[in-house]
């Protein structure tokens, strides 16, 4: 599993950027982001590079921060292979909530980071396809 950080933030300007400045602020990496909205409010989702240092930072500095555990996959850049995932995945009878990538991983492959509805399921449904599950070490 790889720890996901989600962040609550106004939906107004300036306000992604103050998550930032205070990452920035604590020399916390931001490997992947994914900003989910709605009218009021908005969901920052993020894989970083010291997890609970920045929900401890981040909350000191006022902001709701949850952190999760999400599933990373390590796939190739070819055509079809995000499909092929998403179908061992809907073979197992696994939901998927959202999904976002990253890709800067220094001559690796991307990874498809995703939120499931049952987490060890889905690790093994997808590890006895071969596909390959990321843990934060990977990363």
């Amino acid at each position: 599993m790889i720890k996901q950080l989600s962040v609550f933030v106004e939906n107004r300007p300036g306000s992604l950027m103050q998550v930032t400045s205070a990452l920035t602020e604590a020399h916390i990496n931001i490997r992947a982001v994914a900003s989910f909205d709605t009218p009021e409010f908005g969901i920052l989702r993020m894989v970083v590079d010291q997890p609970t240092e920045a929900k401890d930072y981040l909350t000191s500095k006022g902001f709701v921060v949850r952190i999760h555990d999400v599933i990373g996959v390590e796939l190739k850049d070819e055509k079809g292979n995000l499909n092929r995932m998403l179908s061992i995945l809907a073979d197992g009878e696994i939901n998927v909530s959202y999904i976002y990538s990253f890709v800067i991983r220094q001559e690796k492959a991307p990874v498809m980071v995703f939120s499931p509805d049952d987490y060890e399921k889905a690790a093994r449904v997808l590890e006895d396809a071969d596909v390959k599950v990321i843990e934060d070490a990977d990363l």
